[in-house]
């Protein structure tokens, strides 16, 4: 027999005896209970859920906190009828942006950790 035959035969062997390792499954529950129990250990940080958070969900929070503080205050300082229907649909076009603008954010995030 020559070398390669008996290398890929060994390997072949290996690749035989690792598959049938009965503490295969073991060793892999315990690499997981464990990457769990170190995740569990991290402290919770409202900060850092905040920033888990994607951005086509807080920008149109932000969008529609900023509508409701408008629509609020506007007819204070536009005196018609109309004033608390136009800080409604101003709140609306604040949304909507606010959606667009957060899918703009996810999709330039989602390509930088492509490119890496």
């Amino acid at each position: 027999m020559s070398n390669q035959e008996q290398e890929r035969l060994r390997k072949l062997r290996e690749q035989q005896i690792q598959s049938r390792d009965p503490l295969t499954k073991q060793r892999k529950f315990q690499r997981n209970m464990s990457v769990k129990e170190k995740r569990m250990r991290k402290s919770f940080s409202l900060i850092q859920a905040w920033r888990d958070i994607p951005h086509i969900v807080k920008i149109p929070l932000y969008g529609l906190l900023l509508g409701i503080i408008i629509t609020l205050i506007l007819p204070s300082l536009w005196i018609s009828p109309h004033a608390t229907l136009a800080g409604a649909g101003i709140t609306l076009i604040l949304i909507v942006f606010g959606l667009t603008l957060g899918n703009a954010l996810d999709l330039r995030d989602s390509i930088r950790d492509n490119i890496k």
